[in-house]
C-alpha cells in the first residue's frame, strides 16, 4: 500500500514540516557535533605539533612514519594549502599525497621508488616550513620556545581549519546517527530487536540491523558481477514468513534543496539493482528529514520508491511493520 508517494496534495505541508525539523535540530545540535569533532581534532593537531617539535622540525622521516599528519600540516600554512595546490606547488606525485591523506588507511605508496619518495617528501617539508603561518605559530621567529597555552591555542585554530574543510560531512554524519537512533527507538518500542552479523535475507522475524551489506548483480561488458551495496536499515517484519525478504530503508537528510536533486538518481539506481537481483517483490523505502522538494519527491515516486517523513515516524507501520 502506498504511503506518501501517492499523496502529492500533502507534499507541500510535509516539506515545510521536514525543513522546520531539520533546522531545529541543526540550530541545537550541529554546533555540539562540530565542537566535539573540533575537540578531538585539536588533540590530533597537538600530537602532530609534538611530533614536529612544534613545527620547528618537519622531516621526511616524520612524514614516512606518520603520513597522517599531512592534512594538519597543510592547514598550518598561510594561506592554508589545498591538496591539489600542494601537489602543484611542490611538483610531487598525486598518488603520494592522496595515499598519505587516505581517511581509512593513510600510508606511503609502496611502489614509489625510494629516491623519488625522498625527493617528494623533502619538497613537502620545504613548502610547509616556508609557508608556516607566523600569526598562529608565533614562536617560529623567536628564540623562546612555545608555551603550553600557545601550542593549545594554535592547535585549536588549525583544528577549526580542518573541521571547516569537512563541516558538511561532520553534520551529515551526526544527522545520520540521529536518524538511525530514531528508527531504532521506534522499532524497539514496537517489539523489534537489534541484531548484527546475520545475512540480510536470513534475519529472523522481528529483527533489524544497521548499515548492512546487500549483494546485488551488476552487468557490464557482457559479464555479471556481484557487489555489495550498503543499506542503512534492514528490517524483517514481525509477521514475516519463511523466504520473505526484509524491508530495506535508506535514511536521508539534507540541509538545502540543491544537493538533493543532484543525488536523487542514487536511490533509483539502488532500487533498480535490487529489483534486477531479487525481483519486483523487493521492498525499498526512504526515511527523510530536511530539504526534499516536490521535484525530488516526484522523481522518487515515479521510480516506485516510497518514503516516511521523520516528523511522522509512525508511518513506518504502514510498511507492514
Amino acid at each position: 500500500m502506498p504511503i506518501n508517494r501517492s499523496n502529492p496534495d500533502r507534499w507541500k505541508e510535509d516539506i515545510n514540516q521536514s525543513v522546520d525539523l531539520y533546522n531545529s535540530w541543526f540550530m541545537e545540535f550541529a554546533p555540539k557535533a562540530f565542537r566535539k569533532t573540533r575537540l578531538s581534532t585539536a588533540t590530533r593537531v597537538e600530537e602532530a605539533l609534538n611530533a614536529t617539535t612544534n613545527l620547528t622540525n618537519i622531516s621526511s622521516e616524520l612524514l614516512r612514519n606518520h603520513p597522517e599528519v599531512l592534512p594538519i600540516l597543510r592547514m598550518s600554512t598561510c594561506p592554508p594549502i589545498a591538496r591539489d595546490r600542494l601537489i602543484g606547488l611542490a611538483g610531487i606525485s598525486k598518488t603520494l599525497v592522496t595515499s598519505m591523506e587516505d581517511t581509512v588507511n593513510p600510508r606511503i605508496p609502496p611502489r614509489i621508488p625510494t629516491e623519488r619518495l625522498e625527493s617528494d617528501l623533502e619538497r613537502i617539508c620545504y613548502i610547509i616550513q616556508k609557508m608556516a603561518d607566523p600569526d598562529i605559530f608565533t614562536w617560529l621567529n623567536r628564540a623562546v620556545p612555545a608555551s603550553d597555552i600557545e601550542v593549545s591555542r594554535a592547535a585549536t585554530i588549525v583544528a577549526d581549519r580542518l573541521c571547516g574543510a569537512v563541516s558538511d560531512p561532520i553534520i551529515r554524519n551526526a544527522q545520520e546517527k540521529r536518524q538511525l537512533n530514531a528508527i531504532g527507538k521506534w522499532l524497539k518500542h514496537n517489539g523489534y530487536r537489534h541484531i548484527e552479523g546475520t545475512k540480510f535475507n536470513e534475519m529472523p522475524p522481528g529483527t533489524y540491523s544497521f548499515r548492512t551489506n546487500v549483494p546485488v548483480s551488476i552487468s557490464g561488458s557482457g559479464d555479471t558481477a556481484k557487489v555489495n551495496i550498503p543499506v542503512d536499515v534492514v528490517i524483517m517484519p514481525l509477521k514475516s514468513a519463511s523466504g520473505d525478504l526484509p524491508l530495506l530503508i535508506e535514511a536521508k537528510s539534507a540541509g538545502d534543496f540543491t544537493n538533493v536533486n543532484k543525488r536523487r538518481k542514487e536511490e533509483a539506481q539502488k532500487m533498480a539493482q535490487l529489483k534486477i537481483t531479487y525481483g519486483n517483490e523487493v521492498r525499498f523505502g526512504l526515511f527523510l528529514c530536511g530539504y526534499f522538494d516536490s521535484g525530488y519527491l516526484g522523481y522518487e515516486a515515479a521510480e516506485g520508491i516510497d518514503w516516511v517523513w521523520e516528523h511522522r515516524i509512525d508511518d513506518l507501520a504502514l510498511f507492514g511493520l
